[in-house]
């Protein structure tokens, strides 16, 4: 999977990350090593654009999790505690919107998934760069 790392600025400094292709069990967990390594490089908010994202699966589901907990300064989920991690997801969903992190146009596929086990009740997306950088 290619990821780039793009700055965008608004009120804040906010990371971009954009992963293309297939989000899987296969590679999640470089996505979550790259939003490890903006935060070790002092960001606080990142985007996630999963405009080129084809598809999710659900480990790509605790990759976006392990990156919300980052944000808020706790462990990212262990991936082989395998239910935990599900379950960690359900606790977000009941916590509210993240404020420092975001979702960038989904594809309609991957905004299924999304919608379907919860996640839009703490993740925010939006559907232009402008307007999601400036709710940071």
């Amino acid at each position: 999977m290619n990821i780039t790392v793009s700055q965008a600025q608004g009120k804040v400094p906010v990371a971009v990350l954009c992963p293309q292709g297939e989000l899987d069990a296969s590679n999640y967990q470089e996505l979550v090593t790259v939003a490890q390594d903006v935060v070790r490089g002092g960001g606080q908010d990142i985007l996630l654009d999963l405009s080129q994202t084809t598809y999710m699966s659900s480990s790509g589901l605790v990759a976006l999790q392990s990156i919300a907990a980052l944000l808020r300064g706790e462990a990212p989920p262990d991936p082989d505690a395998g239910w935990g991690a599900f379950r960690a997801i359900e606790r977000d969903r009941d916590a509210g919107f993240q404020q420092h992190f975001k979702l960038l146009n989904p594809q309609p596929r991957v905004d299924h998934v999304l919608d379907m086990v919860g996640f839009t009740r703490f993740l925010e997306v939006f559907v232009d760069l402008e307007t999601a950088v400036a709710s940071f």
